[in-house]
C-alpha cells in the first residue's frame, strides 16, 4: 500500500510517498480503506516545527470503509463508512496523558495512507448522507468546536458567539452555533468570504482589514456588552483583541495558533470582565458521537473549499498556507 510519511524536519517539501505491507487488525481494531483525508493547520505546524520522530504518517482527520475486524471487535464491522477520533484512547470522561499520547499525526501515525489501523473505541460512524469527504472534516476541527461551545461552553439559543477568519474551525462555528440558534459575528479580510459566510447565517460579518480595531465594532453590534463565547484561534496575535470584545463572564476558548504562540488574555481586561478562559484540545469518541447526531438532527453539511486527490498531497498543503480557502482542504485518498 502507499503512504506519505513525514521523512524528516523540513516542512512540505519533507513529505514523500512510501510503499509498506498492508497492515492487520489487531484485538479490538479495525483495519480502515482509507477514502479521504483532511488537513488542519496543526499538519502545517508539524511538518515545520517536527524535530524526530521520522517517519510520521501525517494528519488526523479522515473517514473510510472497514475491510476487517480484529479479535473482540463488537461495535463494527466489515462495509460500516466510518472516521477516526483525533485521540484514538480518549472515548469518554476527562481527558488524560494517556489519551494525548494517542494523537494521530501527530504522537502515532496519522490517516495520509490507504489503510489504516485503528481502534474500534476510536472511530465514529459517519453522520447518514455523508460523503467520505464529508465525514473527514469532522475529526479535529469540527469536534474541537463542539467541545469548546457545546461541551465546556454550555451554549444557549440567543448567545451570541466570535468566530475569527472563515478557515475549517472558524466555518464550522458557524454551523454549529446558528443551529443553536446563536448569534454569530464572523471576521474575514475577504468581503467575498464574508459574504459566503451571511449566506451560511452570520448575523453580523466585519471585514478586519478595514477595521483593525474589531473588538469595538464587536462591542458597538452587542450595544456595549461583548459576545457571550469567542472562539480564539489567533493566539497571541488575536487574544487581547478576544478578552475585550467578550462580556463579563463570558467564555474564550483557545483552540489554536494562527498567529503565533497562545499568549495571555490582558491581565487587567480578564480581572475586570471576569473572563473563563480554557484550552481545548480536540475532544473523546463520545463527544463525537453526541456531535454526528446533531449534525444529522439539523442537516448541517461541512463546507469542502478544494478536494486535491493523493498525489497532490503536497500542493493541497500549499493550498492550505496560502489561506485563500473557506471551510475545509481535503484529500482523496
Amino acid at each position: 500500500m502507499k503512504r506519505y510519511e513525514l521523512q524528516r524536519a523540513g516542512g512540505i517539501d519533507a513529505l514523500a510517498i512510501a510503499e509498506k505491507p498492508q497492515p492487520q487488525p489487531g484485538p479490538g481494531q479495525v483495519l480502515l480503506r482509507m477514502r479521504a483525508a483532511s488537513l488542519n493547520y496543526r499538519d502545517l505546524l508539524i511538518s515545520r516545527n517536527r524535530k524526530e520522530g521520522f517517519p510520521l504518517v501525517p494528519l488526523s482527520d479522515g473517514a473510510g470503509e472497514i475491510t476487517a475486524v480484529g479479535a473482540g471487535v463488537t461495535r463494527f464491522k466489515v462495509g460500516d463508512r466510518v472516521a477516526g477520533n483525533f485521540f484514538q484512547n480518549w472515548y469518554d470522561g476527562e481527558q488524560t496523558q494517556a489519551a494525548r499520547d494517542s494523537a494521530l499525526g501527530g504522537a502515532i501515525d496519522g490517516v495520509l495512507t490507504e489503510s489504516a489501523v485503528l481502534q474500534e473505541r476510536g472511530v465514529v460512524s459517519l453522520p447518514k448522507g455523508y460523503s467520505f469527504e464529508e465525514g473527514a472534516t469532522l475529526p479535529c476541527a469540527a469536534v474541537t468546536v463542539w467541545n469548546a461551545l457545546v461541551e465546556i461552553g454550555k451554549l444557549q439559543k440567543g448567545e451570541t458567539v466570535l468566530a475569527l477568519g472563515t478557515g475549517g474551525v472558524s466555518v464550522f462555528v458557524l454551523q454549529i452555533a446558528h443551529a443553536f440558534g446563536a448569534r454569530v459575528i464572523i471576521t474575514s479580510s475577504s468581503d467575498a468570504k464574508l459574504e459566503r459566510a451571511r449566506k451560511l447565517g452570520a448575523w453580523q460579518t466585519i471585514n478586519y482589514k478595514k477595521t483593525p480595531a474589531w473588538e469595538n465594532e464587536v462591542l458597538r453590534l452587542t450595544d456595549g456588552k461583548g459576545v457571550d463565547h469567542v472562539v480564539e484561534v489567533g493566539g497571541a496575535g488575536t487574544l487581547p483583541q478576544s478578552a475585550k470584545a467578550t462580556r463579563v463572564g463570558g467564555w474564550v476558548t483557545l483552540v489554536g495558533l494562527l498567529s503565533g504562540a497562545p499568549g495571555k488574555a490582558d491581565a487587567a481586561v480578564g480581572a475586570e470582565r471576569q473572563l473563563r478562559v480554557q484550552g481545548v484540545y480536540v475532544g473523546s469518541t463520545k463527544m463525537f458521537e453526541d456531535m454526528n447526531r446533531f449534525l444529522e438532527q439539523h442537516g448541517i453539511r461541512p463546507v469542502i473549499d478544494r478536494v486535491f486527490p493523493f498525489e497532490q498531497a503536497k500542493e493541497a498543503y500549499r493550498y492550505l498556507e496560502s489561506g485563500a480557502h473557506f471551510g475545509k482542504v481535503v484529500i482523496s485518498v
